[in-house]
């Protein structure tokens, strides 16, 4: 199994404008109470896999990277984003 990726990654075309990093997830109900845990485990799985570094590495700023996460559960999804 080869590495984890991100699943969407926008660059701005534009130096001012954001970057903005999407990691979807699926409530798994084994393992997660409600669909906020499913929302902080695609956030935390950003920070761990350091998605922001290839952004980084192209000279765009830290403070200019969004990340977000996706829950889905059924036709439910809950949006969340790293602070």
């Amino acid at each position: 199994m080869g590495k984890k990726v991100y699943d969407v990654m926008l660059e701005p075309k534009r130096r001012n404008d954001d970057a903005i990093i999407l990691e979807f997830k699926v409530f798994q109900p084994k393992k997660e109470k409600d669909l906020s845990d499913t929302v902080n485990t695609a956030l935390k799985q950003i920070e761990d896999m350091n998605y922001e570094a290839a952004l980084i590495a192209k000279g765009i700023p830290v403070e200019r990277i969004r990340k977000y996460g996706f829950a889905f559960r059924g036709k439910e999804v809950l949006i969340g984003k790293m602070k």
